[in-house]
């Protein structure tokens, strides 16, 4: 068969197939807004397209959640263009490397980040049957990847609960049940976390799979389909500011170009929309700004509705929102973007092999030493984002140093790890390591610092010239292990904490040191792990399990002779002492934040991989507490939970031998006179005259008091058990203003006079009243402990610096 008779062969079946395609009215058996969809019938209506279809729709699944959902991208295009998928995807990469000729636009429209923004995946499924049908011809010159749903779990969270809930017929008044979601809302994934913050960091599940994908891609224009309050307007692009100072011109004027297009059908139907507000293009993670930060039109879409909404509600004017009308909306600018994308094919592709071109960046190469598990982690992060990096050679770098804030030199060799802007990938090399970004606007809508040398603890070194790197051979660990007295290891990272949970958990007897040691020519630092023959003689297979559990996380252990130290304490000193193998609670539910519990139960389950007991608020007063080691309380709004009987029994609880981590607003629940004794700093008002000001001014005048995400450098007493495997320095994240007075004693983590962020933004006055207070202590109370942790070291699981306090808390502090 010729190529033109292919052709029209193609064209005759895509027009009788596109003529027999069911709407999703039709294959449901329900109108399109009128029930919700659960995840199993969304699929089920892709799988039918691409079964209909199959010329013009691809369905491949890229993965699945915690909960075994499947994760589905459909793709979208011509007959001719499905068939030369490869081909298209092949030739739009090249542009990465300015050698392309495509002449197609790629678009990827992502729905339903947000679970209970339910909207979305319902609007997917009519903007796919329409672009199959009534709009096929924007199919021409474009491939669309649609993800009919990113975060299926939280989606059937909602669906399920309201399904549940509602009324029959569903009751418009806001005050009914229906519109009134519980604690573990739909908004977030299996682990509670917001996948809409996790495109940078990679902790969750469905953001690993979809990137190895999006990366395949790298499209010209991605699209983050969302829902805000019910009485909010609909909102698209142009973004707000800030944006980050890399972004081009050309990705602002495009955002505008689309926006413009909106508006003409938003103005046809008589819709309300809003731009360029609230919604800003700076923090790295989002899903319009990562895809920007390498090279797209990345841009958040706004309806107004998400959890509280229903199948229908009153809104503040009157009106009622209906999911219908939500449907509509995200569905014409689903189909408008499409449109605009495809009558700027040669534009796109033109300015996308543009925005690759070496960029002549203040920084050239970011140079990193430190703990060896921290550069491997950091490696790890680094490979899933496809950032090429390599390891120094011996000698010297100049540049701006990260720990001292100046101008000075740094040794390298070849543990040295060096990431250059250099690379396709360079763009988004700088906005992850520059060590304090450019904020155009204090006024922003998430943390404005998150440079990963903090994040990861390491020395960094940040040069304006390009430093050579090269090939280092890695050489293999022996873990066979002879009988001995003991095994020796580190402690100093979060990989000494999962050897050290894998022991624990398999029943070898662990000790630790709280002062440092030499031994057999080598030095040993505070909380080193010690092993000891002697301890583990009923273990019946105590050597082949240490040795297995060694090569599983990589761990050196060196064998001694004898407990006898050339210097510090022999290992029968009571400042040797046995590591407890916790029972450890955390309280869910009610006062405690979905988001704070999630990073702690995603800590254990996933990350430390340690046995964890969740107690809801409901029932914790029915819970024998004596049988639980630790309790962790995350961080929520515990002012009003703790009633008196409550404190009584959790003061009772500690003093008996219970240990007490309370992270970030749970610390407000405990503190005071009733309390364990921790006092809050009150930041001091002016009793000046008053000062007035035009009420547009207010907002940025409540910024002074505002600290949003700012990294402070802070002074830690690593003698202490909870600071373990630290220096005498930490770079917290410190993500609000709320400060505590330094305790009696236990002061572990604590900022000094005239303290100023590294980077980020804090307002005048928070940074007043931040001075000379605390970020981590403990203090004894009976024969238990306290931990305070007023910073969050798990803030979404992305701050791997800090999660060996965490650690420390649970196993070392007693």
């Amino acid at each position: 068969m010729t190529k033109f008779l292919l052709s029209v062969f193609l064209i005759s079946v895509t027009f009788l197939t596109a003529q027999n395609l069911k709407s999703p009215s039709e294959f449901l058996w329900y109108e399109l807004g009128t029930q919700f969809t659960r995840h199993h019938e969304v699929v089920d209506y892709y799988e039918y397209l691409a079964e209909m279809d199959m010329a013009r729709v691809k369905l491949i699944e890229y993965g699945q959640t915690n909960e075994r959902r499947p994760l589905l991208l459909a793709f979208v295009s011509t007959a001719e263009n499905i068939q030369n998928l490869d081909t298209i995807r092949e030739e739009h990469l090249k542009s990465t490397k300015g050698e392309s000729d495509a002449n197609k636009s790629i678009v990827w429209l992502s729905y339903n980040v947000h679970g209970n923004e339910s909207v979305s995946t319902e609007a997917s499924m009519k903007t796919i049957y329409d672009l199959l049908t009534s709009k096929s011809s924007y199919l021409e010159n474009t491939v669309v990847i649609i993800d009919p749903c990113v975060n299926p779990d939280g989606r059937d969270r909602y669906i399920n609960w309201y399904n549940q809930n509602k009324n029959t017929p569903f009751q418009i008044d806001p005050n009914s049940k229906e519109h009134h979601e519980g604690w573990l809302s739909g908004r977030s994934n299996h682990y509670m976390f917001d996948l809409n913050r996790d495109w940078a960091w990679l902790t969750q599940v469905e953001s690993q799979q979809r990137l190895k994908v999006y990366n395949k891609w790298l499209p010209h224009v991605h699209v983050d389909f969302h829902e805000q309050g019910v009485n909010d307007p609909y909102y698209f692009a142009p973004a707000a500011e800030p944006y980050h100072e890399v972004i081009t011109n050309f990705q602002r004027d495009f955002q505008k170009t689309i926006g413009k297009n909106h508006a003409k059908y938003f103005d046809a139907n008589g819709w309300f929309y809003f731009t360029k507000e609230r919604f800003d293009l700076f923090y790295p993670s989002y899903g319009d700004t990562y895809p920007t930060y390498n090279g797209g039109i990345g841009m958040t879409y706004e309806q107004g509705g998400s959890g509280r909404a229903g199948l229908g509600v009153i809104i503040g004017n009157g009106d009622t929102l209906t999911l219908s009308d939500r449907i509509a909306h995200h569905h014409t600018t689903g189909l408008s973007t499409i449109e605009v994308a495809s009558k700027n094919v040669d534009k796109l592709n033109m300015e996308f092999k543009k925005f690759y071109r070496t960029k002549n960046f203040r920084y050239k190469s970011y140079v990193l030493n430190g703990n060896a598990d921290n550069i491997k982690a950091l490696e790890e992060l680094l490979g899933k984002h496809e950032i090429v990096f390599g390891r120094a050679t011996n000698g010297t770098v100049k540049g701006y140093h990260y720990q001292s804030g100046t101008t000075s030199s740094l040794k390298t060799d070849e543990k040295t790890l060096v990431v250059s802007t250099n690379q396709p990938k360079g763009t988004m090399v700088k906005v992850l390591f520059e060590p304090n970004a450019k904020l155009s606007d204090s006024l922003t809508y998430d943390i404005t610092a998150w440079s990963l040398p903090y994040a990861y603890g390491l020395d960094a070194m940040a040069t304006s010239t390009i430093v050579n790197t090269a090939q280092t051979a890695i050489t293999a660990n022996n873990y066979k292990l002879n009988p001995s007295y003991a095994f020796v290891t580190d402690w100093d990272s979060m990989t000494d904490a999962k050897f050290l949970s894998d022991l624990l958990k398999n029943d070898i007897q662990v000790r630790t040191s709280y002062s440092p040691f030499a031994l057999e020519g080598k030095n040993y630092q505070r909380g080193s792990l010690i092993i000891t023959k002697s301890d583990n003689e009923e273990h019946k297979d105590f050597l082949n399990t240490l040795s297995t559990i060694s090569k599983k996380h990589s761990k050196d252990l060196s064998s001694v002779s004898s407990g006898f130290v050339d210097s510090g304490k022999d290992f029968g000193s009571s400042y040797v002492q046995m590591i407890k193998k916790p029972k450890v609670a955390i309280l869910s539910g009610g006062p405690t934040s979905t988001l704070r519990f999630g990073e702690v139960w995603h800590f254990f389950e996933k990350q430390l991989q340690y046995p964890l007991t969740v107690i809801d608020e409901k029932y914790a007063n029915r819970i024998d507490m004596d049988e639980y080691d630790v309790l962790i309380l995350p961080g929520g709004s515990y002012s009003s939970y703790f009633d008196e009987d409550k404190l009584k029994n959790l003061k009772e609880w500690v003093q008996n031998g219970g240990k007490l981590i309370a992270m970030g607003g749970a610390i407000d629940g405990i503190d005071g006179e009733n309390g364990f004794g921790i006092e809050k700093k009150e930041n001091k008002k002016e009793t000046s005259e008053t000062s007035l000001m035009p009420y547009e001014n207010a907002q940025r005048e409540r910024m002074k008091n505002a600290i949003t995400g700012a990294i402070f450098k802070v002074k830690i007493d690593n003698t202490h058990p909870l600071a373990y495997g630290y220096d005498s320095q930490y770079f917290t994240l410190k993500l609000g203003n709320e400060a505590f007075k330094y305790l009696d004693n236990g002061n572990v983590a604590y900022l000094e006079s005239n303290s100023k962020p590294i980077a980020g933004f804090a307002g005048s006055e928070a940074q007043k009243n931040i001075q000379k207070s605390l970020v981590f202590g403990a203090e004894g109370f009976g024969r238990g402990q306290v931990i305070y942790m007023v910073d969050n070291p798990l803030f979404r699981g992305f701050w791997e610096n800090g999660k060996l306090f965490f650690a420390n808390a649970l196993f070392m502090v007693n």
